[in-house]
């Protein structure tokens, strides 16, 4: 069965397409791969990988408004291998790459946000304001950890947002050396806690990176090497997280680690209701109006926004649930997930 071999041609003829006009080359590609995969049909029947493959040229097909009927291109001539692993040796710290080579498909992704009050958006698309007050792992498997540090919004209030963030990338052998990112209110660094902005000496070390957005007030920080991109933000006196990963990712942990705010959401306990009772630092009616010029679609992001505003007084929450609505817009694998309605 000759089915990776059909992978790694489809691979090396799409990897520079991108954007929205690579629709002609791209399904010239596909068909390519469908020629390519009907050849090796005989001897691939009893193979996971080979129908795979072929679930996910159908989709792709489909997705992009291919015609089945068309040209097709002559495969590409492969390089030799440097070692006896080739392909996937170069590109284990691709997890993209990688994932398509063995697969004959892209990976799934998962969307996670913490912001403001913290509102917590799961993998699993539920949406959660949280009490939570000291420190909380919203992550916790076996390639990240990422801790959340709560305070109280204002004095006397129930209602707290993240003032400190920790991000552990761990090591991976080829990849990456041990990395730690930690961001406060008011310092939001470009760099590593070690000084650097990439994941170390190793040979695929460039395959963790540090980008700054907007100086002090917005980083992301790429892991190729895991399919994970994550965006830090201050938005007012409060910290945001926002991350896209690769569901193989999002999926490794054990039993022990049962406590992670972006699988779990946060407990009962910790749980508010999004209609805080009393008179708050800001009517509600001109937090809706702040809000709505922020927010036109009224949604969760827009429920917090009013919330946020209206328990702390600072209009700047508003920003917060910009931010993090134009993180998921970015992050999300579904753009028709990206309003959730309570």
């Amino acid at each position: 069965c000759k089915i990776l071999r059909c992978n790694s041609e489809y691979v090396a003829a799409t990897l520079h397409l991108r954007g929205p006009s690579r629709g002609a080359a791209f399904c010239t590609a596909l068909r390519s791969y469908s020629l390519c995969t009907r050849r090796t049909a005989r001897t691939c029947r009893g193979d996971l990988a080979f129908h795979s493959a072929v679930h996910g040229i159908e989709d792709l097909m489909i997705q992009n408004n291919c015609s089945k009927e068309g040209p097709t291109a002559p495969p590409r001539p492969r390089p030799p291998a440097p070692n006896p692993q080739g392909f996937e040796s170069l590109d284990v710290c691709d997890y993209e790459r990688s994932f398509l080579y063995k697969h004959g498909r892209p990976p799934g992704f998962q969307h996670c946000a913490a912001f403001g009050d913290p509102h917590i958006r799961t993998f699993h698309d539920d949406f959660h304001t949280c009490r939570v007050e000291g420190s909380w792992p919203l992550l916790d498997n076996d390639y990240l950890f990422v801790q959340a540090t709560s305070s109280p919004v204002a004095k006397g209030s129930n209602a707290t947002v993240t003032s400190k963030l920790t991000i552990i990338f761990k090591n991976m052998k080829e990849c990456i050396d041990q990395k730690v990112y930690q961001a406060e209110l008011d310092n939001i660094p470009a760099a590593f806690q070690d000084g650097s902005v990439k994941g170390g000496v190793r040979p695929g070390g460039s395959s963790l990176m540090i980008w700054e957005r907007s100086p002090g007030r917005h980083v992301e920080i790429r892991a190729d090497y895991i399919g994970t991109t994550i965006a830090v933000r201050q938005a007012g006196r409060q910290l945001s997280f926002s991350i896209r990963t690769a569901e193989e990712v999002a999926q490794a942990f054990t039993e022990e680690q049962d406590l992670q705010l972006c699988v779990g959401g946060c407990p009962h306990s910790q749980r508010m209701s999004r209609s805080p009772r009393g008179h708050g630092r800001v009517p509600a009616e001109t937090a809706r109006a702040l809000c709505r010029e922020m927010l036109p679609v009224e949604d969760v992001y827009f429920q917090s926004c009013v919330f946020d505003v209206v328990t702390s007084g600072d209009t700047n929450f508003t920003m917060a649930a910009r931010g993090a609505l134009e993180d998921a817009r970015l992050f999300l694998p579904n753009a028709e997930k990206l309003h959730i309605f309570q």
